[in-house]
């Protein structure tokens, strides 16, 4: 087993000894502080934050920056980029699950057309208030499907300060407890060959066309993005890996034939001459 994922059992494990000792201290009258009870949680962070920040090797490990693989983009259409690894890498402040130079993205068919922040209300929008949700995701290259998962729900977007905070300090703290399964949402994993694999995160429940073991060709639809898992909107969540497997995995990074890698808020354009999605 990987020291990712002993760390990970050891994180669960600590996290469920502080609701443990929380309970128990409510129910029976304990002799020692109740701040003590918070321990195993501080323990818990720190760990998470360790691996999260060391992409979970060991001290020894040596980071390899591979070249950029070059593919296909995963979508057609005008798009904007959040967390680009043009930007900053990590690109979402962690190497942890392979994320090291993944990208979100999300669509802007015109100015205006996707909902905007707001401070207070609305508090959340349905996702398909949204002009990125059922967009269709496609294939980035002739490829195996490897990971295949389509079950949750899509929920309410996060886009207030109040859902977002929700979403930082509750909800994404117990989606992290129960795994990349919950925070990847519904998703699928391909295998490029080569070393290479590439993940698609936050896609629509019920949207995905193939299954393990499928063979899929550039372009090929594969699904319809949602907001499942830990997402504040509808987007696309798109990485490249070394491994099928995003708690063990490392990043790898990439660029999209004809558009490279956009940088935060930059608008590009997916032409539909690259994809065959009829």
């Amino acid at each position: 087993m990987s020291a990712r994922k002993l760390a990970m059992h050891a994180f669960r494990g600590l996290i469920l000894a502080f609701f443990g000792l929380v309970t128990a201290h409510i129910l029976f009258d304990f002799g020692y502080p109740r701040w003590w009870n918070f321990l195993p949680l501080v323990l818990a962070y720190v760990l998470i934050t360790v691996v999260n920040r060391s992409g979970g090797g060991t001290p020894d490990d040596k980071r390899v920056i591979r070249e950029p693989v070059e593919v296909a983009p995963p979508v057609t259409g005008r798009w904007s980029a959040l967390n680009s690894p043009a930007d900053r890498t990590p690109s979402h402040g962690i190497h942890a699950y392979g994320q090291t130079f993944a990208i979100d993205i999300i669509a802007e068919p015109e100015p205006g057309a996707r909902p905007g922040f707001r401070a207070l209300w609305p508090l959340a929008r349905r996702a398909t208030a949204f002009p990125a949700f059922s967009a269709p995701i496609l294939a980035v290259a002739d490829a195996t499907v490897v990971r295949a998962h389509d079950r949750q729900r899509d929920h309410l977007s996060r886009t207030s300060w109040p859902a977002l905070l929700y979403l930082m300090l509750v909800e994404g703290s117990v989606r992290e407890l129960f795994g990349v399964h919950r925070i990847f949402g519904n998703h699928v994993v391909l295998d490029l060959g080569n070393g290479t694999y590439a993940t698609y995160a936050h896609l629509k429940r019920g949207s995905l066309t193939v299954r393990e073991g499928d063979q899929v060709r550039t372009g090929e639809l594969l699904a319809r993005c949602g907001n499942s898992g830990n997402s504040s909107e509808p987007h696309l969540h798109f990485q490249l890996m070394d491994g099928p497997d995003p708690d063990t995995a490392r990043g790898v990074p990439f660029r999209w034939h004809g558009i490279g890698v956009p940088r935060n808020r930059e608008i590009f354009e997916a032409p539909a001459a690259a994809a065959s999605h009829t």
